[in-house]
């Protein structure tokens, strides 16, 4: 019997965190996991940037979250790449020797792995990066100058011809801060990445292309007592690596009618979403699509309370990624989970249960 492919949809909402996913990269070992059970995995730059840290995984598709939004409401297809040229924007505000660090990254992912970099952009202003933090927990942020983003987009992609867009913007240091410590030693959130999402989405919203951010960041102090979760934030001057990688094989948006070979949002087969967390517009949008799963993982602890249940989504609740695996594998197999258990209840008539309610 012929089966089309088995696609995965991993969710972990930025800024708001996430006790997995809510570091520096720290989902990525669920991501591989998932892609080795699932034919196509799709998630998102949250997910698989480690900073310096990646993992190339060829049935992975990265997907910036305003597209993933898209895609999961069906205005958008994802339309898988051999390879981007990518253009990158840096922010005016960024000292020269730290624009420095940033281009020798982009240079020696030319020599080193091969990537098709187009020319780099000045932005004609500084960005004017500020962050903010909720009383919840989550953190947001804006930037002051977004004109100037897009006017810098807008030539990489019309002169450069490039077809996805790394913005490196200067962000404020703030090496003393109480929240920057909690995060660096794993309890807090990641105060940078709700602006950080500002920034792509501007991007992707306004030029439809593959779009991810890296902030510039003077290097912390040596910290012995730093996280394993945060470390790889720790290793070096910038966090462009990993975004390079990523936006290298970002599959492109496609509107209007498919085109073969694009992956279209009722291909979805199962999304993952922490189990606080379930408001965000991509599940929303395909949360009760039949034969859709959606498995909420209860021990990935958000500063969220969004569960399943308050927005009426049906949803098999499960305590741990390793748990959630195990129903991925049941439900490829087209196995019902339930059944995998020691005990099940007894069917009830559809019948008695109608006249019931009526009653």
């Amino acid at each position: 019997m012929i089966q089309r492919p088995y696609t995965v949809l991993l969710l972990v909402p930025t800024g708001i965190g996430a006790a997995v996913g809510g570091y520096a990269g720290d989902a990525l070992p669920v991501a591989r996991a998932i892609a080795q059970v699932a034919d196509r995995l799709i998630t998102h730059p949250n997910v698989l940037n480690g900073a310096q840290l990646y993992w190339p995984m060829p049935n992975a598709l990265y997907v910036e979250g305003y597209g993933l939004d898209q895609f999961a409401a069906g205005r958008w297809t994802l339309r898988p790449v051999h390879q981007n040229r990518i253009g990158v924007i840096f922010d005016q505000a960024i000292e020269p020797e730290l624009q420095l660090r940033h281009l020798q990254v982009m240079n020696a992912a030319r020599a080193t792995l091969g990537l098709n970099i187009a020319d780099y952009v000045i932005t004609d202003q500084p960005l004017g990066v500020s962050l903010r933090t909720s009383e919840q927990g989550a953190s947001w942020g804006t930037i002051e100058q977004p004109d100037s983003l897009l006017r810098a987009a807008e030539q990489l992609i019309r002169l450069a011809g490039a077809q996805a867009i790394a913005v490196v913007a200067r962000f404020p240091d703030d090496a003393d801060s109480v929240a920057l410590q909690q995060y660096r030693y794993g309890q807090g959130t990641d105060g940078l990445a709700g602006a950080e999402a500002v920034i792509s989405h501007l991007v992707v919203r306004e030029f439809q292309v593959p779009c991810a951010h890296a902030p510039a960041l003077t290097p912390l102090p040596l910290d012995p007592a730093v996280s394993p979760r945060a470390a790889a934030e720790e290793l070096g001057y910038t966090f462009l690596p990993c975004v390079l990688v990523g936006l290298s094989r970002a599959p492109q948006f496609g509107s209007g009618l498919p085109e073969p070979g694009d992956v279209q949002a009722s291909e979805v087969d199962a999304i993952l979403t922490p189990w606080s967390a379930c408001g965000g517009g991509a599940l929303l949008a395909l949360a009760n699509r039949p034969n859709l799963r959606v498995i909420a993982v209860s021990d990935n602890k958000t500063a969220l309370q969004v569960p399943p249940e308050a927005l009426g989504i049906r949803a098999i609740k499960v305590q741990s990624y390793l748990e959630a695996l195990g129903v991925l594998v049941a439900h490829r197999a087209g196995v019902e989970p339930t059944s995998l258990c020691p005990e099940l209840t007894h069917l009830q008539p559809l019948v008695s249960s109608i006249a019931q309610v009526g009653a």
